[in-house]
């Protein structure tokens, strides 16, 4: 067969058919002629490290066990040889698939949507630098056969855990995740009453399992001493329905740092889904008269100035707001303060550019890989919930008060809310 070469111990067509020496696959290191095909075996990544072929295994399934530099140094030499260890092989050896269950929920339009893929996409970078894949399925959130879809995926691929997002109150994955001995970690906190107290006080409890999670109160709270640092006294907040663990927590953060100046909040809530013609609709009332939709002449007459900024439960909601006050002839930023919540890639975009609190997505990345890996290591140790602090980014739409007339300053009535 001409133009065909066989090599000592190969199939004499592709190549490949030599011994692998329990290797994984890459282009092989060079030969004498250039670059073989042959795949790259673990003895060989041991040679190039200067180790033994136990601490490129070590390497690879227990890097805790190796210090630094050494495993530095074998990772250096993985990534010279491009050798890639057959999964196959190691999960009969180890028992461990290497693969992280992720379910993908369907997300409503707006501009806060991309949270979610951003979050992903930095999980998936600290979960692959520890030696995981992440393999995606849908699992729509709240829906009846919501724990079927964890079943179906578990009976079909070998996974050695998951992580859940998109927490909610109800949420029956934790509890069925748990009574399987399956290992989870959960970017949101579980939202249950019990576990919602724990999770303010900072007190661990194992039935709510591993999280991590943005502290929403925390960033809404700093949006009013922001706009209070300005001027601002009448600041409103535009939420979600009640009953959304993330809105009702990022709602306590206002209504707390409001009272913690000594302002009043009656008539200064507004809320809507998540879109952003529903924000537009609920916020006007507020914007024009200085109360809200629902609320009563008599208390519309006693807080008749107008609202001077306000702050949303997300970017989304804030967009709608921009769109209110343009109706009303009036501009964000100029006439009416604006923060949003979650940092989209719309905020620094739109004119004017909207303030808004940045979530630590890439370190809660690295945190629920931490957990979940610590988790499938030691399925009964302690649980392990984190709360980050987003950060507050200034852009031109959380501009001074201006005009804010009398009432401005009303404080706290006696058991107002």
């Amino acid at each position: 067969m001409a133009g065909t070469r066989t090599r000592p111990g190969g199939s004499g067509t592709s190549g490949r058919g030599g011994k692998t020496g329990g290797g994984g696959r890459g282009n092989g290191p060079n030969g004498p002629n250039g670059p073989t095909d042959r795949p790259v075996t673990l003895a060989q990544v041991a040679q190039r490290a200067g180790v033994s072929p136990q601490t490129v295994s070590n390497a690879l399934n227990s890097p805790e066990l190796l210090a630094p530099l050494t495993l530095e140094r074998v990772r250096r030499a993985i990534s010279d040889l491009d050798y890639r260890p057959h999964q196959a092989a190691r999960a009969l050896r180890t028992r461990s698939s290497r693969l992280i269950g992720y379910g993908v929920t369907p997300t409503p339009d707006g501009v806060s949507g991309p949270v979610m893929e951003h979050f992903l996409r930095a999980f998936s970078r600290s979960a692959n630098a520890s030696g995981y894949r992440v393999i995606l399925f849908t699992a729509p959130v709240g829906a009846e056969h919501e724990p079927d879809c964890y079943a179906d995926l578990l009976k079909e691929q070998p996974v050695d855990g998951f992580v859940l997002t998109h927490t909610y109150r109800g949420d029956r994955r934790p509890a069925w995740l748990r009574q399987r001995g399956v290992p989870f970690v959960a970017f949101g906190r579980p939202w249950s009453a019990a576990s919602g107290k724990s999770a303010t006080s900072g007190t661990p409890v194992a039935s709510a399992g591993d999280w991590v999670d943005v502290d929403g109160a925390h960033g809404t709270a700093a949006a009013v001493d922001h706009l209070v640092s300005l001027g601002h006294r009448r600041i409103a907040f535009l939420g979600w329905p009640k009953g959304s663990g993330v809105g009702d927590d990022r709602a306590d953060g206002w209504r707390t740092a409001m009272r913690r100046h000594g302002l009043s909040i009656r008539g200064l809530r507004a809320y809507a889904v998540n879109e952003v013609d529903a924000a537009r609709e609920a916020v006007a009332p507020l914007l024009r008269h200085g109360t809200g939709a629902g609320t009563t002449a008599r208390r519309a007459t006693r807080t008749a100035s107008r609202t001077t900024a306000v702050v949303a439960a997300s970017d989304t909601l804030a967009l709608g707001c921009y769109r209110a006050l343009l109706d009303d002839g009036r501009a964000p930023g100029r006439d009416v303060a604006v923060v949003g919540f979650d940092d989209s890639s719309a905020a620094a975009l739109i004119s004017p550019s909207l303030s808004s609190l940045r979530q630590p997505l890439a370190e809660v990345g690295r945190a629920c890989t931490r957990l979940l890996l610590d988790r499938i290591k030691d399925p009964d140790g302690e649980p392990g919930q984190v709360l980050l602090n987003p950060e507050l980014i200034v852009r031109e739409s959380s501009g001074p008060a201006v005009g804010e007339g009398e009432g401005a300053g009303e404080r706290v009535e006696e058991g107002g809310r």
